[in-house]
């Protein structure tokens, strides 16, 4: 049983995404990039009002993952990837991305801000964003 339903596709999906956007950061920055797409899923707020499931999320269009854009993201799902999904829709939370909706690689320092969020964090290349409780309880 997960946070969110999820179905064996949605794990390939979703470790598909976090390998593609975040293979550089190693285990603990894709965690970080699973846990962003399940608050995606969490969410009933900002950007993310009719996002429900999984393959939503990952194809959000606009506002979805630049990966999905590039041929690397649709090879195979390997096992390792699959089991940091698992970990990531049965809820595990990794610091700063807890509560993030967004990350992004900067060239250099993460804006205080981005797209009116705050920096809730970085981990190696990514900068994490996270709405205030107030404004997304859901992923609280």
């Amino acid at each position: 049983m997960g946070v969110i339903p999820y179905t064996k596709k949605d794990i390939d999906i979703l470790a598909r995404l976090i390998r593609a956007e975040a293979e550089g950061d190693g285990k603990q920055g894709m965690l970080m990039v699973g846990n962003v797409g399940v608050n995606r899923v969490r969410a009933d707020c900002l950007d993310f009002k009719d996002i429900r499931n999984i393959n939503a999320m990952v194809f959000q269009t606009p506002g979805g993952f630049e990966a999905t854009q590039k041929g690397y993201f649709y090879q195979r799902a390997r096992d390792s990837e699959k089991q940091l999904a698992r970990r990531t829709v049965k809820g595990e939370r990794i610091r700063p991305a807890e509560n993030s909706l967004w990350f992004f690689m900067p060239s250099g320092a993460c804006p205080a801000q981005w797209y009116n969020q705050w920096n809730s964090g970085r981990f190696k290349s990514h900068c994490f964003y996270s709405p205030t409780s107030a404004d997304c309880p859901s992923v609280y």
